[in-house]
């Protein structure tokens, strides 16, 4: 004897939170009248048998029991986006990639779908979005030559079979918000989204299939529908637009390593990997210009060289203001803190402008040091030397502390040929600075500058 309790469930189709009841806006997205009722499900209580509703439980295994086995990869043959991926494409995994309409989605999967039909065997292209002579005018704008198995039939359950029947090496579906499942109401719902990516991820793992998603974006950036379908998936990587480039990171991976970031420059034949992305964004570095300082940066679990610029003038308001693009606002107020503080150096007076060149958004500690000595060149009116690049975090007692990776952010910086580094104590080759003060006296040889 078993008591069931039925429970009714209702989710915003904008976003996928849910309900016990209909609301007329949702809390979470804001949405107006975006509520649907989801099938029931019933809960049952324990039975006095024993078994929960009268079912039996299924099967366990032992740990110690489970083989150990390599999850075979194909190179999608680009190695920029291999490295993102940790190692390539895995058979039998999914791949959710996002980003705003427009910004290369496609173009770097028809590049991928050429280069992995030509390499590693056949590929499965469902064109949900475009018809095919649409893919076929990209294709040969690209430069494709192989002959890629394209179908517009996108039912989940069409789909799973093409996979079983061909086996393709990689099956990309442009996009998922497109594919629709028997049953589940208008493509693009909650249900649609999740129940799709559920049937498509089931295939894959079933046929050893490759399999990448196109995924939709909302206005604040996160991959339109249920938060479920980036739990389903492998592998999330976003696609995003900073200044001339395209940056590919990786914000979840379960055969390698989340926070890699792939950069790419857009070009007519499509999105082109750039082998030093340190160079690119210093490309255009005034030299010899007070404020400009060579930072190494960490951006996921890629070193970097960035320009941090600083520029200080009088203020013409009661409060002086403080403008920041590209680094925590708070960081920086705590640098500046310091700089009047321990440096004696008045901002009071000044507005100070702070900003990130290239237009990257890098939430690093260890950029603090360089935001210290930007500021303090800027306003003592010296530029740093050429071949000058720093880490370090910067605490409120001015002292400078050490970072994550800084013997790679010290590679990098010797390989773009940044001779002298102002660092952290504790990396071998290099004395390390201790505090702020003396990081000013290692680059001017003077604390004392006059102001």
């Amino acid at each position: 004897m078993h008591v069931a309790k039925v429970r009714a469930s209702y989710v915003c189709n904008s976003c996928g939170y849910q309900s016990a009841k209909p609301l007329g806006r949702c809390p979470n997205c804001q949405a107006w009248n975006s509520f649907e009722e989801e099938a029931p499900a019933v809960v049952s209580a324990k039975g006095r048998s024993g078994a929960y509703g009268g079912v039996v439980g299924g099967k366990v295994t032992a740990l110690s029991t489970v083989g150990r086995r390599e999850e075979p990869r194909t190179s999608s043959g680009i190695p920029e986006l291999d490295r993102v991926l940790g190692g390539g494409l895995v058979a039998g995994g999914v791949t959710l990639i996002g980003g705003e309409p427009g910004i290369g989605k496609s173009t770097l999967l028809l590049q991928v779908a050429d280069r992995v039909a030509r390499e590693s065997g056949p590929v499965l292209y469902v064109a949900g979005e475009e018809s095919l002579e649409q893919i076929r005018l990209r294709a040969d704008r690209l430069g494709v030559t192989a002959d890629i198995q394209l179908t517009r039939d996108t039912r989940a359950e069409h789909v799973a079979a093409l996979m079983a029947e061909h086996k393709p090496a990689l099956c990309i579906v442009d996009s998922i918000q497109t594919v629709t499942v028997e049953g589940e109401g208008a493509p693009g719902g909650v249900a649609q989204v999740r129940d799709g990516t559920s049937m498509l991820t089931r295939a894959a793992k079933e046929t050893g299939t490759a399999t990448v998603l196109v995924g939709h974006v909302t206005k604040d950036g996160t991959v339109a529908g249920p938060k479920v379908m980036e739990h389903i998936v492998d592998t999330t990587v976003f696609l995003e637009t900073v200044g001339a480039f395209r940056l590919l990171r990786s914000v979840k991976n379960r055969f390698g390593q989340a926070g890699e970031l792939g950069v790419f420059e857009m070009r007519s034949e499509g999105l082109i990997a750039v082998d030093n992305p340190s160079a690119a964004f210093l490309a255009e570095r005034p030299v010899g210009v007070p404020g400009s300082v060579v930072a190494a940066t960490i951006d996921g679990q890629r070193p970097m060289l960035l320009e941090v610029q600083a520029l200080a003038s009088k203020t013409p308001y009661p409060n002086a203001r403080r403008v920041v693009v590209g680094l925590d606002p708070r960081r920086v107020d705590v640098v500046l803190a310091v700089l009047e503080r321990r440096l004696d150096l008045t901002l009071g007076g000044l507005d100070v402008y702070v900003n990130l060149a290239g237009g990257l958004k890098v939430p690093d500690p260890g950029l603090d040091l360089a935001v210290a000595l930007a500021v303090y060149s800027a306003v003592v009116g010296r530029a740093l030397p050429g071949n000058v690049a720093v880490f370090g975090e910067v605490g409120l007692a001015g002292e400078v502390r050490s970072t994550q990776a800084a013997l790679r952010r010290a590679e990098e910086a010797g390989r773009a040929g940044y001779t002298r580094l102002v660092v952290p104590p504790g990396l071998d080759g290099h004395a390390g600075i201790r505090s702020v003060e003396e990081a000013v006296g290692a680059v001017w040889a003077s604390v004392g500058t006059t102001r």
